[in-house]
């Protein structure tokens, strides 16, 4: 069907409530309107659904979220494993507690047992409460760092990371399956929880989650002697994060912690928010303001789903506050758990830390410096999450951390995505450690750079949105693949990786080799001086992205080295 055959289906069908077609009459005279509601479906991709929240095949609503569930219900019960049940979580945003009961009334009426969380919780305690459970599948319903317009569906399996290949493809391709809304499956739910079909959980999961954070602390005995004066400034951004890094610091023993009180109940607005992304400095506002009022050593943010966190810690020498990017606060708690592991004799044996192709390069000397095998996977924590499953079906290697450039990281195996919680209480013991030893994080982190080198990356984000911009983007890949720079700027290209049709291509003698790694959408340029440049297209938002890393002999050679960089790209497009 047309666009407008879409609508006017939406429109007369008994199918749909009558909400939603008071909201299709709203825009029946506004054909650009409907046909970016109705031009496609809302794709579900190899994560799940995300999308604006409203009325239309490329919304976020009520149907097309049933929609879903019944694709991967179809999926579960082809498999065979519908007895395992799933688990369901959600955060704060709009419509997040009715589609998680639409999800978990959909499985239900398909014979799969829905354990949904009584309140919001992070995406991490989703991806421990599933395996917990001996879950099949679970959901998160979760826009994470989106604006406040957005909401999201992602679909984990049963080791506790988002699906991936071939599992990730078939999905897909069960949901496309569905062209009939009226073959979609729900039931009552009074119904479903007579039947044993929906079961509701909550504080025993909270505390068997607890206990497993708490193990990944090194050196307790350091937290308690400078809870007393080490202050931190917290913020959950509205979000899932406020009551589980509240209870972890407060069990741990921390006594000076300050929630921003704007940002610590949960908002589906983010009234004080203008992007609740830790990635953003506007984010800051408030914590920066009250960490200044209490002199914190360190400022702390999750996004709203807490798998991200953003840091701000205090430079001794200027008093100001520096913020960090996801790599280097990784960098810090990677650096501190190998060292000390090192130096304890706890290092398991045949010992691995996993990072993304986008990731900070710091990567390879700190690894290198504590004899730790170095893997690197696809941008999406799933692939993280992949290689820990298959250290433990092998026995090839032992986990030991995990982290990409997106402010997430990983410490312990209770999860198998990004844990923002676990992420705040390793950063709370590092700057324990450094208070101990009269430092801060920033003096900590100009020794890593010190030691390893002056390691910058930065990004360049072009949005375009719509139909036309879907084109755009596909047209700047397709110009950049087939016709891939010979330099940018003064810099040549060494190397180009084409992970869509598995080649590295030498740049200086033509010879080709795979990459290794599953396909996907993105290109990559190795520079001299492990320096690099890559492109994809974001899988979640109208936005093509361009990641780069350099290596400077300072502080300031790196900043520059970063920005001519980007100037040289921007001459590329």
């Amino acid at each position: 069907m047309s666009y407008m055959e879409e609508f006017k289906f939406w429109l007369e069908d008994d199918y749909f409530d009558q909400e939603t077609k008071n909201e299709l009459l709203a825009i029946r005279n506004n054909e650009a309107e409907i046909e970016d509601r109705f031009y496609q479906e809302l794709e579900f991709g190899t994560g799940g659904l995300r999308g604006v929240i409203g009325a239309g095949l490329n919304r976020m609503n009520i149907y097309t979220v049933r929609k879903a569930t019944q694709g991967l219900a179809n999926f579960i019960l082809k498999q065979g494993t519908q007895d395992k049940g799933v688990a369901i979580s959600y955060d704060n945003r709009r419509m997040s507690t009715e589609f998680a009961d639409v999800t978990a009334l959909c499985l239900a009426a398909n014979g799969i047992k829905a354990y949904v969380f009584e309140s919001l919780r992070p995406t991490p305690e989703l991806s421990f409460a599933l395996r917990t459970l001996g879950c099949t599948a679970g959901v998160m319903v979760t826009a994470s760092h989106n604006p406040p317009e957005y909401n999201g569906y992602k679909v984990y399996w049963e080791d506790g990371a988002q699906v991936t290949a071939p599992k990730d493809k078939q999905i897909i391709e069960k949901v496309r399956a569905i062209t009939d809304y009226h073959t979609v499956k729900t039931m009552d739910k009074e119904e479903a929880i007579k039947k044993g079909l929906y079961q509701v959980i909550g504080k025993e999961m909270d505390d068997k989650y607890m206990v497993e954070l708490k193990k990944q602390i090194i050196h307790p005995e350091i937290i308690a002697e400078v809870a007393n004066d080490i202050k931190i400034v917290y913020t959950p951004l509205c979000g899932t994060g406020s009551k589980p890094v509240q209870r972890v610091l407060s069990e741990l023993g921390f006594k000076n912690v300050y929630v921003v009180p704007e940002q610590e109940n949960p908002d589906p607005n983010f009234t004080t928010l203008e992007y609740p992304n830790p990635e953003d400095p506007k984010a800051f506002t408030y914590a920066l303001r009250l960490a200044k009022e209490k002199d914190a050593d360190i400022i702390l943010a999750t996004d709203p789903d807490a798998d991200r966190l953003g840091v701000y810690a205090k430079d001794a020498k200027t008093g100001e506050y520096v913020s960090f990017t996801g790599n280097m606060s990784g960098m810090l708690i990677a650096e501190y758990i190998l060292r000390e592991k090192t130096a304890m004799g706890t290092m398991p044996k045949d010992p691995a830390l996993v990072t993304t192709i986008v990731t900070t390069n710091m990567t390879f000397p700190i690894t290198k410096a504590y004899n730790v095998k170095l893997i690197e996977v696809l941008t999406g924590f799933k692939f993280i999450g992949e290689q820990i499953k298959l250290f433990e079906q092998t026995g090839s290697n032992h986990y030991v951390f995990g982290l990409e450039e997106s402010y997430g990281c990983l410490a312990g195996t209770h999860a198998r995505d990004k844990d923002a919680i676990v992420a705040v209480m390793c950063l709370c013991e590092v700057a324990s450690y450094c208070k101990k030893h009269g430092k801060t994080l920033w003096d900590m982190m100009v020794e890593l750079y010190e030691k390893y080198g002056y390691f910058k990356e930065t990004q360049y984000t072009i949005t375009l949105k719509g139909i036309d911009g879907a084109k755009q983007i596909q047209e700047i890949m397709n110009k950049l693949r087939e016709n891939p720079p010979k330099a940018f700027g003064e810099r040549k290209v060494l190397k180009f990786r084409d992970y869509q049709n598995d080649v590295i291509l030498d740049m200086a003698t033509g010879e080709k080799t795979p990459t290794g790694l599953p396909k996907s959408n993105v290109l990559y340029f190795e520079l001299p001086g492990d320096e690099w440049c890559c492109a994809r297209p974001s899988g979640t938002e109208p936005k093509i992205k361009f990641y780069m890393g350099v290596k400077g002999t300072s502080l300031e050679d790196a900043a520059a080295r970063s920005a001519q960089l980007t100037e040289d790209l921007k001459a590329q497009l």
